[in-house]
C-alpha cells in the first residue's frame, strides 16, 4: 500500500490508487519483522490497533517504513540496550516525524505503475462469502441481513472489483453497525477486562505517545476486542490477505 487514504484522495478512483493500497497491514507487519530480524515475530493486538490508527489518519506507508527504520537505528546506537523492540508502539514518534517530513516535502513527479487490484475476483468472492459464513456462524440474528448483503456482493465479485472504493465504504459502514451492536451487548465486566488488557500492553509505551494518539489507539483496540467478543470478522478489504 503506497499510502493510506488521505482527505485529498477520498474521491480517487481505484485506477488512481497505489497497487499495494490494500496491503497496508501486511506491508507494515513484514517490514517490522524484517527490520527486527525475526520473521516469525507476531504482532500484538495493540500493534494491529496502532496500524489501523495510522491507516485511518492517512499516514503514508513510506512514512511508517522510514519511522520503523529510524527507531531501530536509534535503538542500535544506544550504548545500553535493556530490551528488544517488541512492539510497533516503540516506533510511534519516529513514524509521526517521518509523516511530517513527507507532508512537507516537494511532491515528486508522478510515476506510472501497474495499479491493478492486489487480489482477483475469485479471491474477493471467497473473502466476502467467508465473512458471510462467519457472521451466520456467530448466531447473531441481528446480523443475518448483513450476511445476506455480503453474499449478494460476492455474487457480483467481478463488478465489485471495478468499484473498490465504493465497496470499501460499504464494508466499513457494515463494520460500524457491528461495532454498535457489540457496544450494546457489552457488559461492564467485558469492558473492564478489555481495558485491563489494553493497559498491560500500553504500559511500556504511554510516555512515547501524545494524549490524542493514546485516545485513538485505545478506541481501535477496544473496537477490535468488541468484534472478537461478537465472534465476527473484520470486513474491510484491508483484511483480505
Amino acid at each position: 500500500m503506497g499510502e493510506a487514504v488521505t482527505p485529498e484522495h477520498e474521491h480517487d478512483t481505484p485506477e488512481s490508487w497505489p497497487k499495494n493500497y490494500f496491503n497496508y497491514f501486511t506491508e507494515i507487519e513484514e517490514h517490522f519483522q524484517r527490520t527486527r530480524g525475526t520473521a516469525l515475530f507476531l504482532l500484538s493486538p495493540l500493534d494491529w490497533a496502532l496500524i489501523e490508527v495510522w491507516k485511518n489518519a492517512g499516514i503514508p506507508l513510506d512514512a511508517v517504513r522510514r519511522g520503523i527504520d529510524e527507531a531501530f537505528e536509534k535503538w542500535k546506537n544506544r550504548r545500553v540496550k535493556n530490551q528488544q523492540i517488541n512492539g510497533l508502539a516503540y516506533c510511534t514518534q519516529a513514524v509521526m516525524e517521518q509523516a511530517k517530513i513527507l507532508a512537507n516535502a516537494t511532491p515528486a513527479d508522478p510515476v506510472t505503475e501497474d495499479v491493478s487490484a492486489p487480489f482477483s475476483a475469485s479471491e474477493l468472492e471467497a473473502y466476502l462469502r467467508g465473512n458471510a459464513a462467519a457472521i451466520r456462524q456467530s448466531g447473531r440474528a441481528e446480523l443475518a441481513d448483513m450476511a445476506t448483503t455480503l453474499e449478494s456482493l460476492a455474487a457480483d465479485a467481478l463488478g465489485q472489483l471495478r468499484k473498490l472504493e465504493e465497496l470499501e465504504q460499504r464494508l466499513t459502514a457494515m463494520e460500524d453497525k457491528m461495532m454498535a451492536i457489540g457496544r450494546a451487548a457489552q457488559t461492564d465486566e467485558d469492558l473492564f477486562e478489555s481495558r485491563r488488557e489494553l493497559d498491560s500492553y500500553l504500559k511500556p509505551y504511554r510516555s512515547k505517545m501524545t494524549a490524542d494518539q493514546l485516545v485513538m489507539l485505545e478506541k481501535q483496540f477496544l473496537d477490535r476486542r468488541l468484534l472478537e467478543k461478537l465472534k465476527v470478522p473484520r470486513l474491510s478489504l484491508f483484511y483480505l490477505h
